[in-house]
């Protein structure tokens, strides 16, 4: 592919619909993908057009041309947002470091790029994210990461993506599970009322108790849900779409949801839903390499029964 002259980020409307690039496929901190039925626009947390700073990893996910992005135009989804360590987070400059710390990102070929960011000031973690298009539906993300310093305050290591889906009208995730005294394996339909409570759902086998200090900070990943899932997967309905989310290990993995945290839809009169994960590491080591695989579908409309083959397929790939 040809690169172009940047004449300008076009398209991003007031009314939440997806972006569109006007004479233009790449930026400084962003580039278009493509493969199969998906096109994607990676970015560092750089602003472009009506793309916000601070928001990284994939700007925009769109299944066809004519189709709007699953992610709000303005933001991400995919978004590395937190660093947890068990430290204060009352200063935004400490709660999202990875958005304000500085990122690169590289071009690999037409269906792949990664992110690189250098050792944050804070929390001094050098990490590396890799995404990748495969055809005819798949989207992939690699995650690595080195402690440079040591910063275990509370003996784990945390961090949190973030993707801010525009505007379903079901906000709910979809997995297997069910609450911790029950039969698990259960088709489970997950939404929290509110931001911040009740937010966090750990695998069934997950006891690691994270602390914090007392910064009188509610967040999303400081919350936990009665329900526990049962395999590393969950998914979404949006529009005639399925979203899936699929992970290459239960431990260490926890989902996280909120009802509106991606802001207000004005146009389609709903509330932008935030479908995350976190990643857990306990007694982190300094130098040390750790890291895990993601792949996401995004494909017209398909009952469980599909999904759950999906993701059966993937995991006898990847183990």
């Amino acid at each position: 592919m040809r690169t172009k002259t940047i004449t300008r980020f076009a398209a991003y409307t007031a009314i939440g619909l997806a972006c569109s690039l006007d004479a233009a496929e790449e930026g400084p901190g962003w580039t278009t993908l493509r493969a199969g039925e998906l096109t994607a626009v990676v970015g560092d947390n750089s602003a472009e057009g009506g793309h916000r700073t601070g928001y990284n990893g994939v700007w925009s996910l769109r299944y066809s041309e004519d189709s709007r992005s699953v992610f709000v135009p303005t933001v991400a989804g995919l978004n590395f947002e937190h660093i947890v360590t068990g430290g204060p987070l009352a200063d935004n400059e400490i709660f999202f470091e990875p958005r304000h710390a500085p990122m690169a990102l590289r071009r690999i070929n037409d269906s792949e790029a990664e992110l690189h960011q250098p050792p944050t000031p804070i929390s001094h973690l050098e990490s590396w994210t890799r995404f990748r298009l495969v055809a005819p539906y798949y989207l992939e993300m690699d995650f690595r990461c080195i402690a440079r310093r040591p910063v275990a305050e509370q003996g784990y290591l945390a961090l949190f993506w973030a993707s801010y889906m525009n505007a379903p009208e079901d906000k709910s995730l979809h997995f297997l599970g069910g609450l911790e005294d029950q039969k698990g394996g259960l088709w489970t339909q997950f939404c929290p009322q509110w931001h911040n409570d009740q937010s966090t759902v750990r695998h069934r086998d997950d006891r690691f108790k994270m602390t914090f200090a007392d910064d009188g900070r509610d967040t999303l990943f400081k919350s936990f849900s009665r329900i526990r899932f049962d395999e590393p997967f969950f998914y979404g309905n949006i529009d005639e779409l399925t979203w899936v989310v699929m992970f290459d290990r239960s431990e260490g993995i926890r989902f996280t949801q909120s009802p509106s945290g991606g802001g207000m839809n004005d146009e389609r009169r709903t509330m932008n839903p935030a479908w995350d994960f976190q990643f857990v590491v306990e007694q982190p080591e300094v130098n040390r390499e750790y890291g895990f695989r993601v792949r996401t579908l995004l494909r017209p409309r398909c009952a469980p029964e599909e999904v759950l083959k999906e993701f059966r397929k993937w995991r006898e790939f990847v183990q």
